[in-house]
């Protein structure tokens, strides 16, 4: 479905977090807020029965069992912001694979201010998973002084890389361009590994990118500066050569600090910004990893595994199966 631009969408109340809102046909009645970040706020939604008759027509896949869903709205504030939801709700909907967030419905509603100025408001339709990101359990262990064990670190990431296999087997190849634990949503399973879930595509584009000046080299910083997540920032994306051909690797790298931030609670390179005189763009053009100075509790392997990702010229990085096919490996190995 395109995107639907209608002013009787406009219902909801923000000011107060509660009132209805509805998207397209579907109604829900806003619980509370869950997050936010920049323009945009998440928040626990619930279906209304009258509506949800809807949502069943649909697909099976895009009904709650309860009726709970987690809802985006995006305060949009120009044509440029537009075109970035609209582009997001594109490559989203294009995206169907059970460790990647599915976008379930959406709609995007003309307003007029008491000014009598005219905005857009964008609400984009989740699963709901209350449980948490990996950068929430991350914070929370390293506080305990906790870690995961070897298996269930290994079956986390295997689900990550499964979803990020999904987004670099397209042609073209779509780069997600923000890997990191706070985009990894985390729902717990009594006796097994937990779910690992990919979200947030709104950095995601083709990965290909064919550079051949300078000009075309600093547009690329500038865009990756604003898009990309710095302690997880590939080498090529801080400082672009003036011919490179940029590709789907640019996730490997980030692929690499998350596993590490999985084992330890930080991304590798961080420990730079507290140096004096530290900087962590040279930490990670140089591949000046650290690991932590405790007695480690996980194997070599892991190490190995983490540095082999964290290649700082991207030609010498493996490529998604080969990641997967080394982390299966590891599964096999550690399980038994």
């Amino acid at each position: 479905m395109g995107c639907s631009i209608s002013g009787l969408n406009a219902l909801y109340n923000a000011a107060t977090g509660g009132g209805d809102v509805w998207i397209n046909e579907r109604r829900f009645r806003v619980l509370r807020q869950i997050g936010e970040g920049g323009f945009a706020f998440v928040y626990l939604v619930k279906e209304h029965e009258a509506s949800s008759g809807a949502a069943r027509r649909r697909h099976p896949s895009h009904v709650s069992d309860d009726g709970t869903y987690a809802m985006k709205k995006v305060l949009i504030q120009s044509k440029e912001q537009l075109d970035l939801v609209k582009e997001e709700i594109r490559v989203s909907s294009l995206f169907k694979h059970p460790n990647l967030l599915p976008l379930l419905d959406h709609a995007i509603i003309a307003v007029k201010s008491t000014q009598g100025d005219w905005s857009h408001e964008a609400y984009l339709l989740f699963p709901v998973h209350l449980d948490g990101t990996l950068f929430d359990y991350a914070q929370v262990m390293h506080s305990r002084k906790e870690f995961y064990s070897v298996v269930d670190i290994l079956r986390i990431f295997q689900q990550i890389c499964e979803g990020l296999k999904h987004m670099h087997s397209f042609d073209p190849a779509y780069a997600h361009n923000d890997v990191k634990p706070g985009n990894v949503l985390i729902t717990r399973r009594r006796g097994q590994a937990p779910l690992a879930t990919l979200m947030d595509f709104g950095s995601s584009r083709p990965a290909e990118n064919k550079i051949r000046s300078r000009s075309e080299a600093l547009r690329l910083q500038e865009w990756a500066a604003e898009h990309c997540s710095a302690p997880f920032r590939a080498p090529e994306l801080w400082d672009c050569p003036s011919h490179a051909d940029i590709d789907e690797r640019t996730d490997i790298w980030s692929l690499g600090c998350t596993l590490y931030a999985i084992m330890y609670g930080v991304s590798p390179f961080e420990y730079a910004l507290g140096e004096s005189g530290g900087s962590l763009q040279l930490a990670i053009m140089n591949a000046q990893l650290k690991w932590p100075g405790i007695p480690s509790p996980y194997p070599d392997a892991l190490h190995k595994f983490v540095t082999w990702m964290l290649q700082p010229q991207p030609a010498m990085r493996p490529h998604i199966n080969d990641v997967l096919l080394h982390v299966n490996k590891l599964v096999e190995k550690f399980s038994t």
